[in-house]
């Protein structure tokens, strides 16, 4: 068969420098970031108390924060949370204090300070030893995640190509943790999710360019590998940007609509949803093109039974 020449090939892989040098700098920048600024972890992971109040009238964050600081909780942080009368309070750690007790003291130390009828919406209260124990155990289900894929891809496909997809994964997944660290956005268990949610769909698109390389690899007789992968790509590039705008429609629902408590876990998916998209395509097939992936690779041996040339001599 010989190649097949579409009308309107993409030549990806001839931007694939470019794509490489860019993904190297955002990845050395993240991990800058995050030694840096690290991470906005929330009270799933490093223990304390989350206090959700509601105000009779806008509140005054200035006016709230120094009433707490007067309370002697100085190491509260207080913002807003979804409407100007809404505001949260995080707490850091501080032993043999029921939640509730606590919750009290502050609702009363706010209606005392602010002079405004306050409501109680919710308290959360998390422990030290919980929220490390959640923290060992995210780093475990990534990594975890991720071992399991390139073994998985390894025995389907190729180990070059299972060494671009995880490195694919890896790169979506330090480039999320990047962007939470510079806009130092709330890390939290939904965002945990959100980063594992983002592994599942940047594998589930490699696999597809993954299988279509393959496939083409076999059926096309002439031609560079540069080419055959050039052409792959673009015949998978509809169903991505199907898949991609659906996906990015649900996510902006669940963003604009869906309240503060999933607006990590929608932020950690959307730009999830690029990076991941970009990966399968500059990533993933990058790394494999620059491993020397080609035709005999990807061609299943053919076992000839014992006595098979014996049988082609007899008459």
């Amino acid at each position: 068969m010989q190649l097949l020449k579409l009308k309107n090939t993409v030549p990806f892989m001839s931007f694939r420098k470019s794509a490489m040098i860019f993904s190297l700098v955002m990845v050395l920048a993240s991990i800058v970031s995050l030694s840096v600024n690290k991470l906005n972890l929330g009270l799933d992971f490093t223990g304390g108390t989350l206090i959700e109040v509601g105000f009779d009238q806008p509140a005054n964050l200035g006016e709230v924060r120094k009433v707490m600081e007067q309370g002697g909780y100085d190491d509260a942080v207080v913002q807003l949370f979804g409407s100007a009368n809404d505001v949260l309070i995080r707490l850091g750690q501080r032993d043999n204090v029921k939640a509730e007790m606590l919750g009290n003291e502050i609702l009363k130390l706010l209606k005392d300070g602010t002079g405004q009828d306050i409501e109680m919406r919710r308290i959360e209260f998390v422990g030290a030893n919980v929220g490390e124990e959640l923290t060992e155990q995210g780093g475990l289900a990534m990594l975890t995640a991720l071992i399991c894929i390139l073994i998985y891809v390894a025995f389907r496909f190729e180990w070059r190509f299972a060494l671009g997809s995880v490195t694919a994964l890896a790169h979506d997944v330090i480039l999320t943790l990047g962007l939470f660290s510079v806009l130092q956005i709330e890390f939290d268990l939904t965002v945990l999710a959100a980063i594992l949610a983002v592994i599942g769909y940047s594998l589930n698109d490699t696999i597809v360019v993954s299988d279509r390389i393959r496939e083409n690899f076999r059926k096309i007789r002439k031609g560079e590998p540069e080419e055959i992968i050039n052409i792959s790509l673009t015949q998978t590039l509809s169903r991505t940007m199907i898949t991609s705008l659906t996906t990015f429609l649900v996510l902006l629902a669940l963003f604009f609509i869906g309240g503060p408590l999933i607006h990590g876990f929608a932020t950690a998916l959307l730009f999830g949803i690029f990076v991941g998209t970009y990966s399968s395509i500059y990533v993933a097939s990058t790394v494999a093109l620059g491993l020397g992936i080609s035709k005999e690779d990807l061609i299943p041996e053919v076992i000839e039974k014992e006595g098979a040339d014996q049988e082609e001599l007899m008459p």
